[in-house]
């Protein structure tokens, strides 16, 4: 696998990656990356779709939004590529803003996958991400050591090399402004996902130790069309730890979605 910088072109104001041909689907990032960590994915989801890969705003090519932004502005900036249905995924954060979308954006959701997503941290888990938030000063980048051995262990890999680029290479005020929302969320409200009409899959890692596959099994609960799936074997960032086991998820549920 390649994390090789993708072309990308101009809509209405984000810089997205797209390839393919079809029913559209839209892949959302987590924060400090950008629109190539979807690259184990990308290939293999447009040979039947149509992929739209946006960089999130503060990230990438993608211009910043204000400071202040909530997770509806994020996810507001992402729903101008709804322009017609989709089938959207999303990646931690990237996940948030799925599922906000979707329940927001009813009639252009027709299915939502949220990888990797936290719902009702532990007090120590929420103490311990707002504790990062507020030491972030937005004026140079952080050292992504931290943030590297919470999603891959201390194991050498081209995916956490490529990561390491990413997190270093970070606009700080854009990344300061999105883990801000990161930290202050706590996962979708019940009801939100109640009232959630499209099919919903929720897959998450056997290994990971902050978007558990307990909140994952919670979340799929109270969705109507709920499904949950488990990489047992994966961590945090199972798309590109995972691309053959997620693709191949990924696909079927995006197959069905269009029935």
């Amino acid at each position: 696998m390649t994390w090789t910088t993708r072309p990308r072109s101009d809509v209405n104001g984000l810089a997205v990656s797209s390839s393919g041909k079809g029913p559209r689907m839209v892949l959302i990032h987590g924060v400090g990356l950008r629109a190539e960590a979807w690259n184990g994915q990308s290939a293999a989801l447009s040979a039947r779709f149509e992929v739209l890969v946006p960089d999130l705003p503060g990230h990438g090519d993608s211009a910043a939004l204000p400071a202040s932004s909530g997770l509806q502005v994020f996810g507001d900036r992402i729903a101008r590529l709804l322009d017609r249905p989709a089938v959207v995924v999303g990646h931690s954060m990237g996940a948030m803003i799925a599922l906000d979308l979707a329940g927001r954006y009813p009639d252009q959701v027709k299915g939502v996958a949220a990888l990797n997503a936290i719902f009702r941290r532990s007090p120590a888990a929420r103490a311990a991400v707002r504790e990062r938030a507020a030491k972030m000063g937005g004026t140079s980048a952080a050292d992504p050591s931290p943030t590297l051995a919470r999603w891959f262990g201390e194991h050498l890999s081209p995916e956490r090399a490529a990561c390491h680029d990413w997190l270093s290479n970070m606009d700080p005020d854009g990344y300061k402004a999105a883990y801000s929302v990161f930290a202050s969320e706590d996962g979708p409200a019940d009801e939100t996902l109640r009232k959630l009409s499209c099919p919903a899959l929720f897959m998450t890692g056997g290994r990971e130790p902050n978007s558990t596959p307990a909140m994952s099994r919670a979340m799929a609960a109270l969705v109507p069309d709920g499904r949950v799936e488990i990489v047992e074997d994966a961590a945090h960032m199972m798309p590109m730890t995972h691309p053959e086991e997620i693709n191949r998820t990924l696909l079927e549920f995006a197959e069905r979605c269009q029935e």
